[in-house]
């Protein structure tokens, strides 16, 4: 009986790590790059920001003045890269200032 569990467990541990197994391309979120980066300015309503960047992946419920432009890429399995864009806004609802954090290049499909 030792022998047939052992021997059910090795087999079941075996698929997990079986080498041919595709593993797809996993990429989420709002790709944004140096050149809408650029064309954001000091003092654009919320609405024009959202034209140029797109729709925020993250905003806090309890912190209207921020937006998240997150975006993440794994390629096969592999380690997940991400590039953030943290978008602040005054009380008028315009921009006040922006953080980047870009990849060197976006990878894309």
């Amino acid at each position: 009986m030792q022998k047939l569990i052992s021997f059910i467990l090795i087999f079941m541990m075996a698929g997990c790590s079986f080498p041919g197994v595709y593993k797809i391309n996993v990429q989420q979120g709002n790709i944004v790059t140096e050149e809408e980066i650029s064309q954001l300015a000091e003092g654009m309503p919320r609405r024009q920001v959202h034209a140029v960047l797109g729709t925020p992946l993250l905003i806090n419920p309890t912190d209207m003045s921020r937006e998240y432009f997150v975006y993440t890429f794994q390629r096969e399995g592999g380690d997940i890269r991400k590039q953030q864009v943290v978008v602040h806004y005054n009380s008028d609802n315009q921009l006040a200032r922006y953080e980047t954090e870009l990849l060197a290049e976006t990878p894309a499909y």
